[in-house]
């Protein structure tokens, strides 16, 4: 179960060559939870999610994967465990839907094995989970924008792994699969006990959705913990440079933002 995994950042300072972009962030992902990753532009959270993952390595620091390095552990150990979906992923060229979605069974293969039962359930689960099993047989490069988006998390979701990252999950999607989308994945972690780490930049989406909000500050973790105590009209100004209302959700009733603008600054009650 995931609850059983741990992932761990302890004085992580990471960047491309000399231009650093994060500096001696501390963070424990809550396991078996819904974690929240927000923050302005260029504030250093995709960057986060690349060490979070292997794909980068720090500076100084480490991330550990229950306990252990992660960047000094075998990648297929890492693939089985942890799933990544980056913020623009690349398909190669001319490649089907069912195809590309079933390369999320890759750390599952071994040598000299089949493809399995398992691995086509694995696979049709997740186009329906996603509401692409009808798009299968196209090619990838042929979709709308919000199709390959769902594509993608198909394949993230076939790889069958107890954490997963996903940097902006809800792009090129319409709010209605913006709210499926992460709909799926909070049935996830209620059936499976997935931990999700995911970067949103609607804040209201991310305070109804997420047990645990991190609010990133140029490059430095500011905040974290539940939304009612992240995500006030204080934090807002801090991380986003905005003035803003923040009221409880008449549906959820976790936070909800409410920016005011300067052609409505006086409009504003009390």
């Amino acid at each position: 179960m995931t609850q059983d995994h741990t992932l761990d950042v302890e004085g992580v300072t990471l960047g491309y060559g000399d231009r650093t972009v994060v500096t001696d962030l501390d963070l424990r992902v809550p396991p078996g939870r819904i974690t929240a990753v927000v923050g302005a532009n260029a504030c250093g959270k995709s960057t986060m999610l690349r060490a979070m993952s292997r794909l980068l390595a720090p500076q100084s620091g480490r991330v550990l994967l229950d306990g252990k390095e992660l960047h000094r552990l075998p990648t297929k150990d890492v693939a089985r465990t942890l799933g990544l979906l980056p913020q623009t992923p690349i398909a190669p060229e001319g490649i089907v839907v069912a195809d590309l979605v079933s390369r999320g069974r890759h750390p599952h293969q071994r040598m000299l094995t089949r493809w399995s039962a398992q691995d086509d359930a694995a696979v049709a689960a997740a186009l329906n989970a996603t509401d692409t099993a009808e798009l299968a047989d196209r090619v990838v490069d042929e979709l709308s924008g919000g199709q390959r988006q769902r594509v993608w998390i198909a394949m993230a979701l076939a790889q069958e792994t107890d954490l997963l990252l996903l940097d902006e999950p809800t792009t090129y999607l319409d709010v209605s699969h913006q709210v499926e989308v992460l709909d799926l994945l909070t049935d996830l972690n209620a059936e499976r006990g997935t931990t999700v780490v995911m970067v949103l930049h609607d804040l209201n989406l991310a305070a109804r959705y997420a047990d645990h909000l991190v609010a990133v500050r140029r490059g430095r973790l500011h905040v974290a913990g539940p939304p009612a105590e992240v995500l006030t009209a204080e934090v807002v100004e801090e991380v986003f440079g905005m003035r803003s209302h923040v009221m409880p959700d008449p549906v959820s009733g976790t936070p909800i933002v409410l920016p005011i603008g300067r052609h409505h600054a006086g409009q504003l009650a009390g």
